[in-house]
């Protein structure tokens, strides 16, 4: 059902434009990427996506498609994820070479932090690829790690744009500096599960039983975002997109003593600094905090 938004807007853009004299060829989408059948967070057939791509689009015309969508090998039609349209503008841009690509939003460009969350958000006017990955690994919603991937790949340049202002220049996405300017970036994840599981015997809790519960949380399509152990506790910061918690729960609680807190915050500061660390912990009662040499995570409870 979700496809249909797609389909219909482009088709009705494609019209339009034909009829106020750009012409443009509409191409669906589901003919060009090939998948395989994980519906929801599907993954690109590489080798058949190019093949249709280099065959079936016309470099030097004006193209009109879908973004989010594919189809897989019996042609039945499977969505992309979060973030799926500007995953295809780069697949698009992998498999034809393009010069650069250009994504369009509501914001600026990409921003240091979230401005619904944090007051005086500073725009970053360059990136590296390995910061931006990093950047939208633990959450930053401006860019998903998808769409970064392939574009890095060939040093494709993206640029993020405001279609509100858009002679702005935005943020520019390429090889070059990591940050400019260097500054802290806060990336907020709300609604998460922290889940601490802790051996009933007392026993550490070691390879073995690690291994078994990213499997299960992997079965389970249940994302892990934080990490902390010891002796004899595990604990994992969890984003349960799919509504899965509850079975993994009861299969957990079958060999560990579990104790969880729902709808927690997960703060993420790159290039942390002890004023940005502050900023977070202000009138938050602070459940588990880890440093490394760049980033600090910090979760929360309101």
């Amino acid at each position: 059902m979700v496809s249909f938004g797609e389909i219909v807007s482009t088709t009705i853009v494609s019209h339009y434009f034909n009829h106020a004299g750009l012409k443009n060829n509409w191409l669906d989408v589901r003919n060009f990427i090939k998948t395989n059948n994980n519906y929801r967070d599907a993954d690109v057939d590489w080798e058949k996506t190019q093949q249709f791509i280099s065959k079936g689009v016309k470099k030097k015309a004006l193209n009109i498609t879908q973004g989010f969508l594919g189809s897989d090998e019996n042609n039945f039609t499977t969505t992309l994820g979060r973030e799926g349209s500007d995953y295809t503008a780069a697949i698009f841009a992998y498999c034809l070479n393009a010069e650069s690509v250009t994504i369009w939003k509501d914001v600026p460009g990409v921003l240091n932090a979230d401005p619904r969350y944090f007051e005086n958000a500073v725009l970053l006017n360059q990136i590296s690829y390995r910061e931006a990955i990093e950047l939208a690994f633990y959450g930053a919603s401006v860019i998903h790690p998808k769409t970064l991937q392939p574009l890095q790949k060939k040093e494709i340049p993206l640029f993020v744009k405001s279609f509100i202002n858009p002679l702005l220049p935005g943020t520019s996405v390429s090889k070059g500096k990591d940050l400019e300017p260097k500054t802290p970036c806060f990336i907020v994840k709300k609604e998460q599960l922290l889940l601490s599981l802790s051996s009933i015997d007392f026993s550490f809790i070691m390879e073995e039983n690690i291994s078994e519960i990213f499997a299960l949380l992997h079965q389970y399509k249940i994302k892990t975002s934080l990490i902390q152990n010891s002796a004899i506790s595990f604990s994992v910061c969890l984003e349960d997109k799919f509504g899965n918690f509850n079975d993994v729960k009861t299969i957990l609680s079958k060999k560990f003593k579990i104790a969880y807190n729902e709808n927690v915050s997960l703060y993420t500061i790159r290039h942390f600094d002890e004023k940005a660390a502050q900023i977070v912990e202000k009138d938050k009662t602070v459940l588990v905090k880890q440093i490394s040499r760049d980033t600090m995570q910090i979760v929360t409870k309101e």
